[in-house]
């Protein structure tokens, strides 16, 4: 049904493009017999009757019917360029008003050059004369009255010409409309970029002013506690939130770059995460003074890099939400590989010592954003406190495809990727 409707649509589409075609053959092959009758029979002007007046000669019987069948046959293909260029079909009908006393053809090429020109003056003067010189011909040439001779014109020509007008100026307002109507999208898009802009630019500038300054703070008393401390655990958690903070430092610098659209910035290019990072990430946890348990069960299988991102994302939040809201707590991560999908399990347990007073500043986004990432890739998440207490975060993943050797993966979720990092 659906493919019947957009082969419907479709042929109404190409229909109407081709519409203005289609009425130049009709009016030609209209317009053809109705010259050709005027020509052969009609008696007004020097050329009128011609087939009545062949009569003679086998040569003069040829000229004449030459001459019924080329003269229409000529107007008929005016006819086909009246919109491109109406001039030529008005120099016809005026001649074949002068020569036959056709008062038909003008009418029709007096609303296509009404239609089609913009020239209103030559319009005028056109109109003018083909009328002034109809209402002569009838009057002088036949037995018409010249009431009945106007009576003809009015029908005849300025019925047409009116119509012509109205259709001229109704396809100019559309055109009209439409330009403006382009216009306006235009200008809309513009202040909307360059609103984003400075929207950018206001928020590249307030991380800067904030975060930047923050962070740099703690890197350079970091690295003074390394310098000053004596006891060798402390040397070495100075040496880690010094290190955590200039790789702060370096991907804020490139991110505030993209935020600015410097021209000689570019988004961050590190390598994404994937699985094989986890022991790193739990490692820099466990240096941290979080006791972590880290399980892997099932056989694990090749996996697409985005579900492997997507799983180090997941436990790089709970471990972050752990570390803010149970510090001190155990937290056990587990990965386990089932036929067709991974689940990634994060328990953390109550602080020995309770929750913080004051716990860190959280932005609310990140079980959000985990929420959208695994979204993406048909995955799910579920984040709730445990009946035993503590809280648990555990998120199911289709496996998919593994890309295989020099095929590259689409990254889908960069949107995810800025809305889960804290």
């Amino acid at each position: 049904m659906e493919q019947q409707d957009g082969a419907a649509r479709t042929w109404r589409e190409r229909w109407w493009a081709r519409r203005h075609r289609a009425a130049d053959w009709t009016l030609a092959a209209m317009a053809y017999p109705w010259i050709a009758l005027m020509v052969a029979v009609a008696p007004a002007g020097p050329l009128g009757g011609t087939a009545m007046q062949a009569s003679g000669s086998m040569p003069r019987v040829l000229s004449m019917a030459a001459l019924t069948f080329l003269v229409p046959a000529g107007v008929a293909a005016l006819v086909l360029v009246r919109r491109t260029r109406p001039g030529l079909l008005m120099a016809a009908s005026a001649a074949l008003l002068l020569c036959v006393g056709d008062f038909g053809t003008p009418g029709l090429a007096l609303f296509s050059y009404a239609a089609w020109n913009e020239n209103r003056r030559s319009l005028a003067a056109w109109a003018v004369g083909l009328m002034g010189a109809s209402i002569a011909q009838f009057s002088l040439a036949s037995a018409v009255v010249p009431g009945a001779a106007v009576m003809l014109v009015l029908v005849f020509q300025a019925m047409p010409l009116t119509v012509g007008l109205w259709v001229g100026t109704r396809r100019e307002l559309i055109a009209n409309l439409h330009e403006r109507a382009e216009r306006l999208e235009r200008e809309q898009h513009l202040l909307a970029d360059q609103a984003i802009t400075a929207e950018r630019t206001r928020i590249a500038r307030e991380m800067h002013d904030v975060v930047a300054h923050r962070v740099s703070l703690m890197v350079l008393h970091a690295g003074g506690l390394e310098v000053s401390a004596a006891d060798e655990r402390t040397v070495a958690t100075a040496g880690l939130i010094r290190t955590t903070g200039r790789e702060a430092l370096a991907e804020l610098r490139g991110i505030l770059g993209v935020l600015r659209e410097e021209p000689d910035a570019a988004a961050p290019t590190a390598p994404q995460p994937v699985l094989a990072d986890l022991a790193r990430l739990i490692g820099e946890w466990r240096r941290a003074g979080t006791p972590v348990d880290w399980r892997v069960s099932g056989t694990p299988a090749p996996l697409p890099a985005q579900t492997e991102r997507t799983a180090y994302r997941t436990v790089q939040e709970a471990l972050t939400n752990a570390g803010k809201h149970a510090p001190g707590g155990a937290v056990r991560v587990e990965l386990e590989h089932r036929p067709g999908e991974l689940a990634v399990t994060v328990d953390n347990e109550d602080p020995p010592d309770g929750p913080p007073a004051d716990p860190p500043p959280g932005s609310g986004y990140g079980l959000a954003g985990l929420r959208e990432r695994l979204a993406l890739i048909g995955g799910t998440l579920a984040a709730g406190p445990r009946p035993g207490g503590g809280w648990r975060v555990r998120a199911v993943m289709p496996a998919g495809r593994a890309p295989e050797s020099g095929e590259r993966e689409p990254d889908k979720d960069c949107g995810a990727e800025r809305a889960t990092q804290r």
